[in-house]
């Protein structure tokens, strides 16, 4: 970090803060104006501070604010097990289900084509956020104890998101991974509450958010004490009315150049039209993404919430074939399907 002073100040009560800060500062005089240098293990956490002195004029920060989630931290990139399922592996992780978890057939259904298609995991909503507040909400408890049945028949993890802090630890009794809506990505009572947790995180990108904010609130996770987080890019607010959001492709590349965690990218979300989730799904494989989010609905056009982005069963078995073929060509495969069995 460097500090530029104003002209004519001279470093000394600025060296004096710094040392109020338990930090060091370096002082040179360049064409008339003094810098101060100051190395530190917490820049964003001072960096306001020294802002704020008299004598600052600019403060330059040389290191990305996060330092837990930063790619220095593990240039190889880490990996999150989620039960037997590892994201950021050679293995692409097909996360599908339902947005909203809406009965025990429609979901048992969902889950069962899913599987044998090659999902690897299983997604739906017992809690929703809706932007009406006549919208539907979910169905809460009753929702979550229909998702780990219908998991435990087919033999997927479940994730399902988590909206409120104080709700945290019963939607982990029934979760396998809990998910950070878009709505949610700034609630840092709920990423605190998530990081003592301890259960793997998916944390997707707030609709306005910059990488930095996105990979800010994957920080305040990992400083609660919980590494076990996973990215998902799910598009960013435009003016372009047609499409629900533009999906920011280009973030999955620039995530790995930034951060060592796992990306997924949800192309529902990210482009809101069922004919456009399966081309989107294929660029992410292409751009890097370690995997997919997709909502899949036994009946698209009957859904009660985003009918409109769901694959039809058959659309998504389709797909999957596909996803196979790209898969290699970026030295990636697709876990192995097998038939599904369900337990007495």
């Amino acid at each position: 970090m460097i500090l530029i002073l104003k002209p004519g100040r001279e470093p000394s009560a600025v060296l004096k803060r710094l040392a109020e800060l338990d930090h060091v500062g370096a002082p040179s005089h360049v064409d008339g104006r003094w810098l101060v240098a100051v190395e530190s293990r917490t820049e964003s956490g001072i960096s306001d501070r020294l802002r704020a002195h008299r004598d600052v004029e600019t403060v330059q920060v040389s290191d990305p604010p996060y330092r837990l989630v930063a790619r220095e931290r593990c240039p190889e990139g880490s990996l999150v097990d989620v039960g037997p399922v590892t994201f950021g592996g050679a293995d692409i992780v097909l996360i599908a289900g339902p947005c909203s978890v809406e009965d025990e057939e429609q979901l048992l259904k969902t889950a069962t084509l899913v599987a044998e298609a090659g999902a690897t995991m299983l997604r739906g909503g017992a809690y929703k956020p809706s932007t009406s507040p006549y919208g539907f909400q979910g169905l809460g408890i009753p929702g979550l104890t229909m998702l780990r049945e219908a998991g435990r028949r087919v033999g997927l993890g479940i994730v399902t998101e988590v909206m409120d802090p104080a709700k945290v630890e019963r939607v982990a009794e029934f979760a396998d991974m809990l998910q950070i809506g878009a709505r949610s990505m700034q609630n840092f009572d709920l990423l605190k509450a998530v990081g003592r947790c301890g259960k793997p995180v998916l944390l997707k990108r707030g609709m306005c958010s910059t990488l930095d904010e996105w990979l800010l609130a994957a920080e305040y996770v990992a400083d609660a004490g919980n590494e076990r987080i996973v990215l998902c890019e799910r598009g960013i607010r435009s003016f372009d009315a047609s499409t629900r959001n533009v999906l920011d492709l280009a973030a999955v590349p620039a995530i790995r150049q930034l951060s060592c965690l796992p990306i997924v990218v949800d192309p529902s979300h990210g482009t809101g039209r069922r004919d456009l989730v399966g081309p989107m799904a294929k660029a992410s494989l292409a751009a890097g993404a370690d995997g997919l989010l997709i909502e899949v609905h036994p009946d698209p056009d009957r859904a009660i919430k985003d009918g409109g982005q769901s694959l039809s069963l058959e659309e998504f078995g389709a797909l999957v074939p596909e996803l196979e073929r790209i898969a290699p060509a970026v030295d990636r495969r697709l876990p192995s399907r097998s038939p599904v069995v369900s337990p007495a």
